[in-house]
């Protein structure tokens, strides 16, 4: 109960403050990106075939490196989950995404990389999901049912790696996300400890709200899981939060935890709280530390 309590406080408060075709051009009916974009990379629309309940199909994008068709070269990938209020578009609109990986890259800070942004959002029907409709912070925070999580790596990371040229090895795969995002990069790299060398975790909410669906058994079993996964420990873990984020004293007691168990990761506090500025700045620390 105090747990359910804090994630209700924590969702108010947040109110207030794979796939079958690619596509270079956005579908009408889905929501585009905003105005015009400069960018020096080629950004790809993919609707991509669901395999567990819920809508047919799903949209993500696809950031790739300027070059690409114009070579035979294979990439590492990274795939960047949003949060509550936000969908695949979420990073390019809010976090000025590709902004900075084009000047990370430019500037020799980024290995040039593919970066995939999928919609993790819990959906239950093709007219629940909306053509990639926003949800709400509260019907984020409560379905967190484990579909999306289950089916990640068989619809998003494989099709990636079927459809473009990546680099198919766990030492040329990272994730990352923010809060809820975050904590679904927790639970995906522990149930696959044998995919992805490079998690970030931004702002994180640490305990999904328990869930009957049968699918929550991908949130169950963490401490389990946890011991597969460091046992080959992934080259980087990195825990990142503001020292006035309501899931801050979470975090420290997740770092904690890590810290006891002689996990290996890395723990950085900044000011500030839950907020665009703060998940814009850890995106970009946790890019120029990507396959280095």
């Amino acid at each position: 109960m105090r747990r359910l309590r804090l994630l209700c406080i924590a969702a108010a408060s947040l109110l207030l403050s794979a796939c079958s075709v690619s596509r270079h051009a956005a579908l009408p009916e889905y929501p585009t990106i905003g105005p015009e974009h400069n960018h020096q990379g080629i950004l790809e629309e993919c609707i991509y075939d669901c395999s567990v309940k819920g809508p047919r199909e799903r949209r993500m994008l696809v950031y790739l490196p300027a070059e690409y068709y114009d070579t035979t070269a294979h990439y590492p990938v990274f795939y960047l989950l949003h949060g509550a209020r936000g969908n695949e578009t979420s990073w390019i609109e809010k976090g000025n995404l590709l902004h900075n990986i084009d000047s990370l890259t430019t500037h020799g800070l980024m290995e040039k990389s593919i970066v995939v942004l999928p919609n993790t959002n819990q959906h239950r029907s093709d007219r629940d999901y909306g053509k990639s409709r926003i949800k709400g912070a509260i019907e984020s925070f409560f379905e967190n049912d484990g579909m999306v999580e289950y089916a990640f790596v068989s619809d998003v990371v494989s099709h990636v790696d079927s459809a473009y040229r990546t680099i198919p090895e766990k030492s040329a795969r990272a994730i990352g996300g923010l809060s809820i995002g975050a904590l679904q990069s927790i639970h995906i790299t522990a149930n696959h400890p044998d995919l992805f060398d490079y998690v970030g975790l931004f702002s994180s909410m640490v305990h999904p709200v328990p869930h009957p669906s049968t699918h929550a058994t991908f949130y169950r079993g963490l401490k389990r899981k946890h011991k597969a996964q460091f046992a080959d420990a992934p080259e980087l873990y990195w825990v990142m939060i503001g020292k006035t984020d309501f899931f801050y004293p979470r975090m420290i007691a997740y770092h904690h935890y890590l810290t006891r168990n002689g996990y290996p990761h890395e723990y950085l506090t900044t000011p500030g709280g839950h907020q665009w500025y703060n998940w814009e700045e850890y995106c970009n620390l946790f890019m120029q530390r990507l396959w280095k």
